[in-house]
């Protein structure tokens, strides 16, 4: 035993073993409960019904708006991010003259709390806001924006704004390590601009990409808050969510629908996931 906590291994293992007991305690025992009580009538009598209350879930026309909504976010906001951020991070790895306004820029969405932003947006689209004065200055009607079907494109904004930062910053991190070297024999055997970047940016920045691909789909199922703080629990039909619909059952103590809609989601992430680290092994395979 003594030489086994001497290893490196053994030495891991101990200093990980606190996280683990916490992720167990707080993370996978409660979600492993609430897959449980998915599949039983109510979390007192515990009576399994098997498919029972998915198939009530599924029925529900809240439960597929919800799912369809928070689909189209996701296809729509995702792409965008991927191509901001990578542009952003190809401009900031240049020596500009508005680098270091650029470098502020993005840094301030991670440092300032969400609540801090929402109140920034409500006063920009309010009824009262800001653009609604400069709108009916140049002769247009104000427009209530978070109760029209524009309100989907503000969660898209907020959202690509608060987290675009991030993906630079890793975006930077890969482009840094790609070797000059690469780029000048390119240049000297009379390669543009266009296949310098196809041929040797995209290829080395594969694992990167597909990392930030993944923390974007994850963050896109977390904009709840964003959306909970600037339309409240039941918000305009093109911006409810899962997340809202999974509030609206916690508050109505329907526990088998939330935790129901909770594992279906839980599983799409999964799924995507490991489709998307397969994809990144193949391409990495195919690459070498």
């Amino acid at each position: 035993m003594k030489k086994w906590f001497l290893k490196d291994t053994g030495a891991a293992m101990l200093f990980l073993l606190p996280s683990v007991i916490g992720f167990a305690l707080f993370y996978l025992v409660p979600f492993v409960m609430g897959v449980s009580y998915s599949f039983m009538n109510s979390s007192v009598e515990r009576q399994f019904v098997g498919l029972d209350n998915y198939n009530e879930l599924f029925a529900s026309d809240s439960f597929r708006k919800a799912a369809s909504n928070t689909f189209i976010f996701t296809v729509v906001s995702v792409p965008l991010m991927l191509v901001i951020s990578l542009g952003l991070a190809l401009v900031l790895n240049q020596s500009v003259y508005f680098r270091k306004w650029l470098r502020t820029a993005y840094v301030l969405p991670l440092v300032v709390p969400v609540a801090s932003i929402i109140l920034m947006w409500q006063i920009l689209l309010d009824w009262n806001g800001s653009l609604n004065v400069w709108l009916q200055y140049f002769g247009f009607e104000r427009v209530d924006w978070m109760k029209t079907d524009a309100a989907r494109y503000v969660v898209i904004a907020v959202y690509l704004w608060k987290n675009v930062g991030y993906n630079i910053i890793l975006f930077l991190a890969g482009l840094q390590q790609i070797p000059q070297d690469y780029y000048e024999t390119a240049c000297m055997e009379g390669a543009g601009r266009f296949r310098q970047f196809s041929s040797i940016t995209l290829v080395y920045l594969i694992p990167t990409m597909f990392f930030v691909v993944i923390m974007s789909i994850i963050n896109s199922f977390k904009v709840f808050r964003e959306a909970y703080l600037i339309a409240g629990d039941y918000p305009h039909d093109s911006i409810y969510m899962l997340q809202h619909y999974m509030n609206n059952m916690f508050m109505s103590l329907d526990i088998q629908k939330l935790t129901a809609a909770a594992t279906l989601m839980a599983g799409c992430i999964m799924f995507i996931v490991i489709g998307l680290f397969i994809m990144e092994r193949y391409f990495r395979q195919s690459v070498e």
